[in-house]
């Protein structure tokens, strides 16, 4: 895997964590503050950034068993138990 492809592979694993981690400990503001436009639902405190934090290393972490997964023999079409026989 190149850098390019590392690169996507990360950047999909990472917003695809980042859905999974948004709802984590969110509360809903029950009454709504209409003097400041605030709407019935809307998390009091959502702490995005450490929910950033968050999914960057739950992304690391994923990536890098994907990364070796890719590169590693386990599932290659050129060698291992995957391979097209020779004649």
């Amino acid at each position: 895997m190149n850098w390019f492809t590392g690169f996507v592979v990360y950047f999909l694993v990472w917003w695809t964590v980042l859905f999974a981690v948004l709802p984590i400990g969110v509360q809903p503001d029950s009454e709504g503050d209409t003097a400041t436009g605030g709407w019935r639902g809307a998390p009091q405190a959502p702490g995005l950034l450490k929910k950033a934090l968050l999914t960057t290393l739950i992304s690391a972490v994923i990536w890098a068993g994907l990364a070796w997964v890719i590169n590693s023999p386990w599932l290659s079409f050129r060698e291992g138990w995957l391979a097209m026989p020779t004649n």
